[in-house]
């Protein structure tokens, strides 16, 4: 199988592939890359695999998923191709490489964010988290999507309280539609504008390790 996405991945040194381990995805924001998002969880590179996942869309030097209509408001064909083409990339990495298919998370800001969210309702417990960093669910996805349950999946969502791109408010919806759904919710705000402070960033590596570590008790 050809890979869906041209993509960038880190393997822990002296891996063996005689086992498993886990994995992060990550999804960059518009008019970024698959190199952009690693910054933020090189730390966690000697105990996961961190495959960063390129756009295929060229959008001045950068990259995106698909294209908007608007401002919130995704070109519905070219996101229903995304996310099914992000799907098949997750199973075609998790055949090539030695991941763990239990431990399968996802890292998105703002693009990537959408996408993440968007998959762990999509595939549900075949996922075990996604961290979501600045982002939102489209309202086609909650009412024309077939949803998959997320009790089991833990979400990380963190919003920059004075975001000029999607504002606090979205945060706050955002976090109250998925409290809902799992019990397994986090949700941190930060006095950021578009983007993750250092703090935010800290919080997201801890989360990550403490959620890997609970399942190894």
């Amino acid at each position: 199988m050809k890979a869906p996405y041209i993509y960038d991945v880190s393997l822990p040194s002296g891996y063996d592939e005689n086992r498993v381990y886990p994995v992060i995805f990550t999804l960059h924001g518009k008019g970024s890359n698959e190199k952009n998002m690693f910054g933020l969880v090189e730390s966690l590179s000697e105990e996961f695999i961190i495959i960063g996942i390129r756009g295929n869309m060229i959008l001045g030097a950068g990259f995106q998923y698909y294209d908007l209509k608007s401002l919130g408001h995704p070109i519905r064909e070219q996101f229903d191709q995304a996310v099914s083409q992000l799907q098949q990339f997750i199973e075609y990495a998790t055949d090539k490489y030695p991941i763990d298919a239990k431990h399968r998370y996802l890292l998105g800001f703002s693009q990537g964010a959408i996408l993440s969210m968007t998959l762990a309702l999509t595939m549900g417990n075949l996922l075990r988290g996604i961290v979501a960093l600045n982002g939102y669910v489209p309202g086609f996805v909650k009412t024309d999507y077939e949803l998959k349950s997320v009790q089991e999946v833990s979400v990380f969502i963190s919003h920059g309280e004075y975001d000029s791109v999607f504002p606090i408010s979205v945060g706050t919806e955002t976090a109250a539609y998925f409290e809902g759904l799992t019990p397994l919710l986090t949700f941190k705000t930060y006095p950021s504008d578009h983007g993750v402070l250092p703090q935010n960033q800290q919080d997201l590596i801890a989360w990550l390790r403490q959620n890997l570590g609970s399942d190894k008790l």
